[in-house]
């Protein structure tokens, strides 16, 4: 054989060898086709929850009329997701419903939005964790020097609503107020907002 023709043919013999490994190699490598899983729903189907819960408040450092403190537990509980048909009954004032005490019995009665067991159920809403804070002007109407109240109510809201994600933290010191006293942050069920 002609050394032109060797060369031609060792030539001819690589090519083919060369695209043989290549298929091979194709062949061995799994091809993957990714399909998006569909998007989970931005809400939660939930259902409202008939709620009656009481607290004792014992203040020293804020004193409040009962009306004064009806009205606030009123707004950290709208405030919470609770539905706007609540009543909140604060007694006990030493001087009457519209002088500040140091103590006061609260019951709530409210509604406040559960997980549905059932999505599918016809009492069963649309809804949307909805991140909540309460801390000295978070909301506007939350001041200073109410770490007593907060600390307080602390079992009805952990009761009274569907929380998660929760940091709940008061260093209450009688007599004495402070930015930095309480803060709370969570996650609580709401209705979601209408598109």
């Amino acid at each position: 054989m002609s050394r032109k023709l060797r060369t031609t043919f060792v030539a001819a013999c690589a090519a083919v060898m060369a695209t043989a490994a290549g298929t091979a190699s194709a062949a061995a490598t799994p091809t993957t086709t990714t399909t998006a899983a569909p998007a989970a729903p931005p809400w939660s189907a939930a259902q409202w929850h008939a709620q009656k819960l009481k607290f004792d408040y014992s203040g020293f450092t804020t004193l409040y009329t009962c009306d004064g403190l009806e009205g606030k537990v009123k707004q950290i509980l709208l405030t919470f997701g609770a539905r706007k048909d609540l009543t909140v009954r604060a007694t006990g004032c030493n001087y009457g419903s519209s002088q500040p005490s140091k103590f006061a019995w609260v019951t709530a009665e409210f509604n406040a939005l559960v997980p549905a067991a059932d999505p599918a159920a016809a009492d069963a809403v649309k809804a949307e964790w909805t991140r909540v804070q309460l801390a000295p002007s978070r909301p506007d109407y939350m001041g200073e020097g109410e770490c007593e109240l907060v600390e307080q109510i602390r079992d009805l809201l952990q009761k009274g609503f569907a929380l998660r994600n929760t940091e709940y933290r008061t260093g209450c010191v009688p007599h004495q107020v402070s930015m930095a006293d309480y803060s709370v942050s969570t996650e609580v069920l709401k209705p979601a907002a209408a598109n």
